[in-house]
């Protein structure tokens, strides 16, 4: 009698499964990446209006991070109760409306709380998805999915930078709204909507897809619960005793500096290189993030082709920071800067869907949404660390090039993490 079922068989079935869900998933991600980093954008010219410093810019870009460390595990937690598709529909609605109120920022203490509530809404989302794709796709096909959703990233830098752009020169003044209020209005609805949409199109899991027949539901289930043979499915209280687990949330912390070092701080050093028209700079944002879209999915479809993940995600990691480096070092050249930025965009990007195939590999059932959330918050304070530092270094020495470098061996000394010791699923 056959008891496990072939990749060749389940094909079809999977990639019928992957064009119901990544499509929709990528565009949440696009709308949630948009809202959480347009701040970078705004910048440009909200601290002249507002009289900000950049070490004030970096408390409020980075403060949603603290907001979101709070509220990510009990939102993953919840979910599990909830059910995916009433909380992310949750998460959606609340981060866009929050998103949009921004533009009534006009002190430090409201910009800092807004960033704050933004943060709190938006817990829960990225690990949500993640904790999601794990009850459809087993281990050796998940890196692919993660960089499909999270290739988001860089579409949101593709189409974010150049809508930016135009939304703050075409619409500054219109109605006594200044372009980085019009920004946070106008780029914070389509996630509201999207929210809307979700009650309706997403299915908690396998068992609910109505699209789905009884056969397809059964290979599916097979699949997933073959996989699950090869998790630790603890309690609650080991999860968050493990070392494995806080090594894991060491390493994200490491990359995401990194990440968002080219978040909040991508069109400032495009500007640093010597453009000037804020729809140019948000043109030219659109080409790294082009680049690392198509390089983070071929990266992530390799490891997974190969099962290797350690070298993977470490190369990319040094890749970027290579990358961030020289953009630094020829940041008066325009062309050379645009070139590094690519790199260290493609290498940054890259790392992550390789790295989360690492956790998802580990843990199961509710030790899955709690491993996977806790990785995920304490890593994202790097999204505090990260703008806050740069501010501050920059707003110390003139310049943002030490500040830069510091992110560079931040995402060398993760590489170094991963291939020093042996984590699960390498």
């Amino acid at each position: 009698m056959k008891t496990t079922i072939s990749d060749a068989e389940l094909d079809p079935l999977y990639r019928r499964v992957s064009w119901r869900l990544m499509p929709f998933l990528f565009l949440c991600y696009v709308a949630a990446y948009l809202d959480r980093v347009n701040v970078g954008f705004a910048k440009l010219q909200m601290l002249a209006d507002l009289r900000f410093s950049d070490t004030v810019y970096g408390v409020g870009a980075g403060i949603f991070f603290i907001g979101y460390f709070l509220f990510e595990v009990p939102s993953n937690l919840l979910m599990t109760r909830t059910g995916a598709r009433i909380w992310i529909a949750r998460i959606m609605i609340s981060w866009g409306l929050i998103s949009s109120a921004l533009m009534l920022a006009n002190s430090v203490a409201t910009f800092y709380l807004l960033r704050f509530l933004l943060g709190a809404a938006e817990a829960g989302f990225f690990p949500g998805i993640i904790l999601y794709l794990t009850y459809w796709y087993p281990a050796h096909r998940r890196a692919r999915m993660v960089a499909l959703f999270m290739s988001g990233v860089a579409v949101a830098g593709v189409v974010g930078g150049p809508l930016s752009g135009w939304i703050m020169q075409s619409f500054a003044g219109r109605h006594g709204l200044s372009g980085w209020q019009w920004l946070f209005l106008l780029e914070g609805l389509p996630s509201v909507l999207i929210g809307v949409w979700t009650l309706f199109y997403l299915d908690d899991g396998i068992r609910a897809a109505r699209w789905l027949s009884e056969d397809d539901k059964r290979l599916l289930e097979r699949a997933i619960a073959e996989d699950g043979q090869h998790q630790q499915r603890l309690p609650l209280a080991r999860v968050f005793a493990s070392g494995t687990v806080w090594l894991l949330a060491l390493v994200y912390f490491l990359f995401v500096m990194g990440l968002y070092g080219v978040s909040f701080w991508l069109p400032q050093l495009i500007k640093n290189s010597g453009v000037k028209n804020v729809f140019d700079i948000g043109l030219l944002t659109a080409i790294p993030y082009s680049v690392a879209a198509v390089a983070m999915v071929l990266a992530a479809r390799h490891s997974d082709r190969s099962g290797e993940r350690r070298w993977h995600a470490a190369a990319a990691a040094v890749a970027g920071a290579l990358g961030l480096v020289v953009a630094t070092v020829y940041s008066d050249n325009t062309v050379v800067a645009m070139a590094a930025l690519s790199v260290a965009t493609t290498g940054i990007l890259s790392t992550f869907p390789i790295f989360w195939s690492l956790p998802t590999a580990m843990l199961g059932g509710a030790a899955a949404a709690a491993g996977i959330a806790l990785i995920n918050s304490v890593g994202n304070l790097a999204g505090f660390a990260s703008p806050y530092l740069v501010g501050a270094i920059k707003d110390a020495t003139g310049s943002t090039a030490n500040g830069i470098y510091l992110l560079a061996a931040s995402l060398v000394a993760g590489a170094v993490l991963v291939v020093a010791r042996r984590l699960p699923g390498t």
